[in-house]
């Protein structure tokens, strides 16, 4: 949020050319490389909720994961953060209008790429995964049924992807603040019952 909020990502294909010409690092921040990093994170904590709720409901936590790391994968095919640096670079110096209107053009369809299909397939996926692990984490006497409430109100505020438009932008904004109670509480749990 704080990136977004501080340098706005562009709102054109040119825009994002220019960002990534003038700083390379803020355009990967503005295509989302810190998901990219959060979602190989997220793997290993649904992994470890996975283990630590497998006694409380196994059928529940397995139908969990498999959509939580099919939606990690898919995450993945929808990012497009290192392709539009390289497009940037060969606009930068390429020598013919017509070369640059085909990387242009290339631009556009990654952008679409980013906002489309895996993107939202993945947000989905995910908010389903943390709504039944929630729902294990209530019934079960392992986590805080605080924690499973705070983990619940994230999966619902989720079920609406992010870019479905302003509905989707203020779901997704208001997901968070549930979504950090949730991971702190969650955290400090695992901490204690790895010991």
């Amino acid at each position: 949020i704080f990136v977004f909020s501080a340098w706005p990502p562009p709102d054109t294909v040119e825009g994002f050319f220019d960002l990534f010409n003038h700083n390379w690092l803020l355009g990967l921040l503005s295509l989302d490389l810190i998901y990219l990093l959060n979602n190989i994170l997220l793997a290993f904590v649904y992994l470890a909720l996975y283990f630590a709720l497998r006694k409380a409901n196994h059928s529940l936590m397995i139908i969990a994961l498999v959509p939580g790391f099919i939606g990690i994968a898919v995450y993945y095919a929808s990012s497009v953060a290192f392709e539009m640096l390289s497009l940037s670079n060969q606009f930068e110096v390429a020598d013919s209008p017509e070369l640059k209107s085909q990387l242009l053009a290339s631009g556009r369809m990654l952008i679409e790429t980013y906002k489309g299909t895996a993107f939202d397939v993945y947000y989905v996926l995910n908010a389903f995964t943390l709504l039944l692990v929630s729902y294990v984490m209530f019934k079960s006497d392992i986590f805080s049924k605080t924690t499973s409430i705070w983990g619940l109100a994230s999966g619902v505020l989720m079920i609406i992807p992010s870019t479905a438009g302003t509905i989707g932008l203020v779901f997704s904004l208001l997901s968070l603040i549930p979504w950090v109670v949730f991971s702190v509480l969650i955290a400090r749990k695992l901490l204690v019952l790895s010991k």
